[in-house]
């Protein structure tokens, strides 16, 4: 029999085992010993598109498009065309109704993820209570939420014209405070907050006032810290309380924070988005995440996920209103 070097005899001559051989029954016994979570603790990610806007739900993986109509209602003829129609008893000049329709289509774009892995990949990783197929799936349904997020609020205009999203749209109104809200203190963010629920609401006839206001983050929590000019709670306490929606309503303005405004305004100041969360004004055209069948090849097991994202559809974009420099 061999010697281990450096080994250490008992009194009764038996063997014991040298520092090598020591270290690796630790080893052994520590890995016994060893609880493992099996929680899968996945990327720290914000993504809260599915909090601020409603879903159109009729469309279809086999749509190109998504469109809808805006109709506009008028009345030619008569004696007062432009006021009440007054008619007398005899008369032949009646008013007509007219309506027009403008019609908005937008493209629904196609996005993939692959998923694949090998038979070998998906043995460790059973061994390891880790199924590997599952880590890629969760990290496949990660990215598809965050390209929504992306094209909910920001779309992506560098790729492709005209792509913008809720914090961005085309047409909608915008102006530009007068100082910072870190400068102008609490009159200054409650004037600004009642002034842009005010000019959405004008611009809408006065059908409807806003509803909810997106804020960047910092000036979020400067509401919540700041005390309003009443002296006794925040700007953010007071403002849900005192403003045109909550009084005319009786229902609670929200008031909620969204990464994309810190810059999302002109010459990339912060921007404040004053709207409605209903899908009969503002809504986005999504098809979920579809999958393709599993194609064997070889040790490789492969998959498709794809999915159709549209662009955020102002169906009333006169109920929508920006404040930048805020």
């Amino acid at each position: 029999m061999t010697k281990l070097k450096h080994s250490v005899r008992t009194q009764d001559s038996a063997f014991t085992f040298d520092a090598q051989t020591m270290d690796s029954i630790g080893n052994f016994f520590v890995g016994e010993l060893e609880r493992l979570d099996p929680t899968l603790h996945e990327p720290l990610a914000s993504v809260t598109w599915g909090r601020d806007i409603d879903l159109r739900e009729d469309v279809g993986p086999g749509d190109d498009l998504s469109s809808f109509t805006r109709s506009a209602f008028g009345s030619v003829g008569g004696t007062t065309p432009a006021g009440i129609n007054w008619i007398g008893d005899e008369t032949t000049s009646i008013p007509s109704a007219t309506v027009d329709l403008d019609k908005v289509a937008q493209p629904l774009r196609l996005v993939g993820y692959n998923l694949a892995y090998t038979l070998r990949e998906i043995e460790k990783s059973m061994r390891l209570g880790r199924p590997v197929d599952q880590q890629k799936l969760a990290a496949i349904r990660l990215k598809h939420q965050m390209d929504t997020d992306q094209m909910v609020y920001m779309g992506d205009p560098n790729t492709f014209d005209g792509a913008q999203g809720l914090v961005n749209g085309n047409g909608i109104t915008s102006d530009v405070v007068a100082s910072k809200w870190a400068a102008g203190g609490a009159a200054q963010m409650q004037a600004d907050i009642l002034d842009g629920q005010q000019k959405a609401w004008q611009a809408s006839g006065y059908a409807v006032c806003p509803s909810r206001i997106l804020l960047p983050p910092a000036q979020y929590s400067l509401l919540n810290i700041t005390n309003s000019t009443a002296g006794t709670q925040s700007v953010m306490t007071y403002i849900k309380q005192n403003n045109p929606f909550t009084q005319s309503t009786g229902q609670e303005l929200e008031i909620l924070p969204v990464k994309w405004l810190d810059d999302a305004g002109a010459s990339g100041q912060s921007r404040a988005v004053f709207y409605t969360k209903d899908v009969n004004y503002v809504r986005y055209p999504l098809v979920p995440l579809q999958r393709s069948q599993i194609t064997p090849q070889d040790l490789w097991l492969r998959t498709t996920y794809w999915s159709l994202l549209g662009q955020v559809e102002f169906v009333y974009p006169e109920t929508v209103h920006y404040k930048d420099g805020i």
